[in-house]
């Protein structure tokens, strides 16, 4: 038996690719601490500025939908893309895998007849076929086709064996080989295996010219891949009501994440909606330290620049409206009654004179005081410790012929303002000549502590005055308070502590007072220090570092010698 087989097969497939200090504590010492201060109420102001200007007036421009919906909204949108975008992408895939399965199964049915018809025997002889519809029959009632799968053999007769479980709508079983129509198009089409539409969605076909002895004929394979299709779409849909519920869930998430991502967000919004003119004390909690962490903090160092220039301002209009009350009643006073006797002139003259003096010094301490709320009130320098110590001695002589005691000297290199060190220390020096009786000696000087890896230099002056008492220590660097004795003849107006204090906060140290009432006080300041290396330790010489004789280092050896 001669057999010729011939067999043509078309396979597309469509592939788709888819692509987170340390505080020092002094026993029986006041500090310099700052106490708390109720802030004063005034009347909120009325906006004069421009109408343009008033930003509840601004109309703004972009959407008025709050942040947290469109965050939301644009997460769930692009998720919305991609889950569509894959469902495509997999809808694609799972078809193109039904056709090439299909083609599969069509190319291995025609492999397995061309076998069976060069080596299958007849079973009621057990000799080759020499019938080509004995040979149909055989082979096709040994088959079992898959779902949707239809076997045909055309010979003098039709064999056929198909599926029975591809249905029509009624419910009736589904015969390709009995539906001529159908059969007649693929025997007549041309080629060996197409596609074709029919009533019952697409069948891809294959054809087999088969030749013997006895005749001719053809075996026909179809693959109807509806009911693959109907497995894949039941597979989308479950897929994409998955995806909807995801989709869903992500909403939720992306609403709830972006309204604790935005939280500092509205935090500072409030903080700044709840600031007025009379309250700058409203401040962002800070709980993260990513950006938006980061962005709440620079508000609150913003709010408190804000409020220590408000306060400062504040306190200089209060302070000074407080304290030069006083002289100008004064002057006001003796000015009406001021009379025609040159006598009276004289000595009203004289009032007036004291009391602009008096008020001068106010403004002048007071203006000092808000200047030491400015980052440009310290000019540090380098500082020789020692030499600037010698020059406060020096200095100090003038204030009042009275012995001066300087009892230790720091020595050392260190960046400090020795201006302001020295006004500190000749402030202490004028309150112990105020305080202190006619001739007691005072004693001062300088030393290095350690403090733990750091250093601190302490200035201190001690006076034979009346002391303070235990309960004024707290207070006595405060503004305008003057903690001494009743019995004494009170001076000034009570800033010269808190000048001192400004100094040393500028310093980032301590202003502190020790005393018990009638022995006497010692006043102080404690400032961190990185000690600088000495001109002997970098390696050049006294005479080279100072340009020819230092008489302040003359004067150290001179004090060491005399010590000695």
């Amino acid at each position: 038996m001669t057999t010729g087989t011939t067999m043509m097969m078309t396979m597309t497939m469509t592939m788709g690719t888819m692509t987170t200090t340390m505080t020092e504590s002094r026993p029986e010492r006041a500090s310099s601490s700052e106490p708390s201060r109720q802030r004063e109420e005034s009347p909120s102001a009325t906006s004069t500025g421009r109408p343009d200007r008033d930003p509840r007036r601004w109309g703004g421009r972009g959407s008025r939908v709050p942040a947290r919906w469109r965050i939301a909204a644009w997460i769930v949108l692009t998720t919305g893309i991609t889950l569509a975008t894959v469902l495509l992408i997999m809808r694609s895939l799972l078809i193109s895998d039904v056709q090439t399965a299909a083609n599969a199964a069509i190319q291995q049915e025609a492999e397995e007849f061309t076998t069976f018809a060069d080596v299958g025997v007849d079973p009621a002889t057990g000799q080759p076929f020499t019938s080509l519809d004995g040979m149909l029959e055989t082979y096709l009632e040994r088959q079992h086709p898959d779902q949707g799968e239809v076997l045909i053999g055309v010979g003098e007769s039709v064999w056929h064996s198909d599926n029975a479980r591809l249905r029509t709508v009624d419910g009736e079983p589904y015969l390709l080989g009995e539906d001529a129509g159908t059969l007649r198009r693929i025997i007549d089409a041309p080629g060996s295996g197409g596609v074709l539409d029919t009533e019952h969605g697409q069948l891809r076909w294959g054809k087999l010219d088969v030749s013997t002895d006895a005749g001719a004929g053809m075996f026909v394979v179809g693959e109807f891949v509806r009911p693959h299709m109907e497995a894949n779409d039941r597979i989308l849909r479950m897929t994409a009501l998955v995806a909807i519920g995801g989709l869903l869930l992500t909403a939720g998430i992306s609403y709830l994440v972006a309204g604790r991502i935005l939280a500092p967000v509205r935090a500072i919004g409030r903080a700044a909606s709840e600031i007025s003119e009379t309250d700058l004390s409203v401040r962002v909690p800070v709980r993260t330290r990513d950006d938006l962490g980061e962005l709440a903090q620079s508000f609150n160092s913003m709010l408190d620049r804000i409020e220590n220039a408000y306060t400062t301002q504040r306190r200089f209009i209060d302070d000074a409206s407080h304290e030069l009350r006083t002289p100008i009643t004064v002057i006001r006073g003796h000015l009406e009654l001021l009379g025609e006797d040159p006598g009276e002139r004289a000595a009203t003259l004289a009032v007036v004179d004291r009391e602009l003096g008096r008020m001068s010094r106010l403004v002048t301490d007071l203006l000092m005081l808000a200047k030491a709320e400015r980052p440009d009130f310290l000019h540090k320098e380098d500082t020789d410790l020692a030499e600037l110590m010698l020059h406060v001695e020096s200095t100090i002589q003038a204030l009042d012929d009275r012995p001066w005691l300087l009892m230790e000297v720091a020595e050392g290199r260190a960046r400090v303002d020795p201006q302001r060190l020295t006004q500190a220390l000749l402030q202490y020096a004028a309150n112990a000549v105020q305080y202190s009786p006619e001739g007691a000696p005072v004693r001062f000087g300088s030393t290095l502590v350690e403090d733990g890896d750091r250093h601190l230099l302490r200035l201190w002056l001690a006076d034979n005055g009346p002391g303070i008492s235990e309960e004024d220590m707290p207070r006595v660097f405060e503004r305008f308070n003057r903690a001494v004795s009743p019995t004494e003849h009170q001076h000034g107006v009570g800033l010269g502590l808190s000048i001192v204090r400004a100094i040393a906060d500028a310093h980032d140290g301590q202003a502190w007072v020790e005393s018990a009432f009638g022995q006497g006080a010692t006043f102080g300041i404690d400032l961190p220090v990185d000690l600088l290396p000495t001109p002997e330790e970098a390696g050049t010489t006294e005479m080279e570092t100072d340009g020819g004789a230092n008489p302040y280092r003359a004067a150290l050896r001179g004090l060491r010698e005399g010590r000695r």
